[in-house]
Parts: C-alpha cells; sequence; structure tokens
C-alpha cells in the first residue's frame, strides 16, 4: 500500500517530495525497446535467452541491430542503444537452444515477433510467455 499511497501522491502533486522516503523513482529506459520473457511452465523468469533484434531494409533485407541474452530476470539491460527509425523491426527469441539447455525438447525453436514502429520517441515493450508448446506476446507498458 506504501507504493501506491506514493504513486498517488506523485501523480496529485507533480512529482515525489524530498522529505517521502516511500516516493517512488521513475527512470528512463535506456532502451528504446525492451522486453520480459517469463518460462509460463516453471513460473520463473526465462534467463540465458538469447535475443535477437532486426529491422527490415530495402529489398526486403533484415538489418540486425542488437543479439543479446537474458538475464537472471528474463530481461536485458541495453538491448538496443540509439534512436530507433520508423519502420518494421523483428525480435527473434531463441527458445529451442534455451529449452535445449535446461534438457527439454521444445515445439517451437524460434518465437518471431513482427512489429511496425510509427513513433520513434516511444518506447516500446515486447513481452514473451513462453512453455515448450506454446507462447504469448503482447504490446506491453
Amino acid at each position: 500500500m506504501h507504493r501506491i499511497g506514493a504513486l498517488h501522491r506523485n501523480i496529485v502533486s507533480g512529482g515525489p517530495s524530498s522529505t517521502d522516503s516511500s516516493s517512488v523513482a521513475v527512470t528512463k529506459m535506456s532502451s528504446p525497446i525492451t522486453t520480459h520473457v517469463l518460462n509460463t511452465a516453471s513460473g520463473f523468469p526465462a534467463a540465458g535467452m538469447q535475443i535477437t533484434i532486426e529491422q527490415l531494409g530495402g529489398g526486403n533485407s533484415w538489418t540486425t541491430l542488437s543479439s543479446k541474452v537474458t538475464n537472471d530476470d528474463g530481461r536485458v539491460k541495453d538491448l538496443m542503444s540509439g534512436k530507433l527509425e520508423p519502420g518494421v523491426y523483428r525480435m527473434t527469441f531463441h527458445t529451442g537452444a534455451y529449452f535445449a539447455a535446461k534438457g527439454e525438447k521444445c515445439f517451437y525453436p524460434e518465437c518471431t515477433v513482427v512489429f511496425n514502429i510509427e513513433s520513434a520517441d516511444m518506447h516500446y515493450h515486447i513481452p514473451l510467455l513462453i512453455s515448450p508448446y506454446g507462447y504469448s506476446t503482447y504490446r506491453g507498458s
């Protein structure tokens, strides 16, 4: 409840109070695209999963912008650097290698999410919920 009260006070007052020790700091995301991968079969974050981000260019060819591995919380710090350009992007989650490293089989060796970026000034969050035989994604916040 302390967090909800602090958020309410921040909204009403226009910012955190320097005397309020329960205030919640809001930090700017360092990457314009972020993700959070959760293994719904185990109930834990998907640590150690390779994620690749590409941008569609002229001639319908993909250019790799970043390829990194999720941390213990299923996230990647600084997944991308720099400013986005409007266009079509592709995020590939290498689920086959992730499950193989755990000694598990899976039906989808890769989960590919293709999405459109209309405004370069916005933050885009692409969460992924995975299990060995299914996955789900949505536009996060």
